[in-house]
């Protein structure tokens, strides 16, 4: 199924399509490992034997670390998950906000992208996202 290319406003060839869809399915694939990585990480730290205060504070902390690495991977995974669904439904490369095509370099960058640009500033400054800060 043809995208729009923002850029020339024109379809988008299914070679094109075809490779973001490579793109998203290597994702899918390093980021299934990371999860799996970091479970395993998570659930080793949980029975090692610590005993002394300052350990235990080090390792709730690694624990929380490990969680949040889990969750980020996982959330990724889904994002994947959305965008080869909006791929198989043919509107990937579609805005979900303004439904304008989203810009080819944008969807380079970032293959899972719902918004274009311009709508996922505005989210972004809605939510009070831009105040945040970032890893």
């Amino acid at each position: 199924m043809p995208i729009r290319d923002a850029d020339k406003g024109k379809l988008v060839d299914a070679e094109k399509l075809e490779h973001f869809r490579r793109l998203l399915l290597n994702q899918l694939r390093q980021q299934t490992e990371m999860v799996r990585t970091d479970q395993a990480a998570a659930l080793e730290l949980y029975d090692d034997g610590v005993k002394d205060s300052v350990d235990l504070s080090v390792l709730d902390l690694n624990k929380e670390i490990a969680l949040r690495l889990g969750e980020r991977s996982s959330q990724l995974v889904a994002d994947i998950d959305q965008a080869l669904l909006r791929m198989k439904e043919g509107n990937y490369g579609i805005c979900a906000r303004c439904g304008q095509p989203i810009n080819e370099r944008r969807l380079e960058a970032l293959p899972t992208a719902r918004y274009d640009a311009a709508c996922q500033t505005a989210i972004e400054n809605a939510n009070g996202d831009d105040d945040l800060p970032t890893l």
